[in-house]
């Protein structure tokens, strides 16, 4: 299975097949949120990615560049970025957020609704089976 460097063009392509192709379309995604993401200390490019997410429509879009009115933009580092996208820790994020290094613009609420993972359990067994193969398409 090829492997990518986490946020790469390549590996956004490949991480948006997966989802596609395993996301359960009676299974909404629980959490609302339109969000921009400023990701720096990236170790390739010019070192910074804008992405975004947004969960309205009720199913996740996930892609580089940002989307027009988001109710929040979230600035952290690579690594972080990393470990709470594709490793699914979320306690990454908070201790991130606890020390300062993640800048959060917009509706904090959100973000923190965003941590708590799906209450129900096929929604929950998908969601892990993503993650896993969103880890076994990134590079170390």
């Amino acid at each position: 299975m090829a492997k990518y460097k986490f946020l790469s063009d390549e590996w956004v392509e490949a991480a948006r097949k997966i989802r596609d192709e395993l996301s359960d379309e009676e299974a909404a995604t629980p959490h609302k949120v339109k969000m921009n993401q400023v990701v720096t200390g990236v170790p390739f490019g010019d070192g910074t990615i804008h992405a975004h997410m947004d969960s309205t429509s009720g199913q996740l879009d996930m892609g580089l560049g940002h989307i027009e009115d988001p109710e929040l933009t979230v600035t952290l580092v690579y690594e972080t970025a990393k470990a709470i996208l594709v490793d699914g820790n979320p306690q990454a994020g908070m201790q991130a957020f606890m020390a300062g290094q993640i800048k959060v613009e917009g509706d904090m609420t959100k973000l923190m609704a965003m941590q708590q993972p799906p209450t129900d359990p096929t929604a929950l067994a998908n969601a892990q089976k993503i993650t896993k193969a969103i880890q076994d398409i990134t590079e170390d």
